[in-house]
């Protein structure tokens, strides 16, 4: 598993050159209502086992979730089913909010 830090990450998303990565944010629904990455999709760690179909196993995937610690279990789990570009967010929408959107509400 390879892992990005929230400064990495926003460079990529604003690169045009590279293939955006599907951010997939693995909190809860009301942790994802009070702050998330602007482009992420939702998808609860508990629900990820019952949904990974829905998701392509060669695409980039950023994992996302508060601090990094759920996101990188989902990474994880997604490799073991052999998913091939799989990146956990270090330090999560935490760090996020921290370094390159101040304006984003933390909890």
């Amino acid at each position: 598993m390879q892992n990005i830090n929230a400064n990495e990450l926003a460079g990529w998303l604003d690169d045009e050159s590279r293939v955006s990565p599907l951010l997939l944010d693995v909190r809860e629904p009301w942790e994802y209502q009070l702050c998330h990455i602007e482009g992420s999709r939702t998808m609860p760690m508990n629900t990820v086992p019952a949904h990974v179909e829905q998701l392509e196993k060669d695409a980039p995937i950023v994992c996302i979730c508060h601090h990094g610690m759920r996101s990188m279990q989902v990474a994880r789990f997604l490799e073991q089913q052999g998913f091939t570009d799989v990146i956990n967010l270090t330090g999560g929408v935490d760090a996020w909010a921290a370094q390159v959107d101040r304006d984003m509400p933390t909890y």
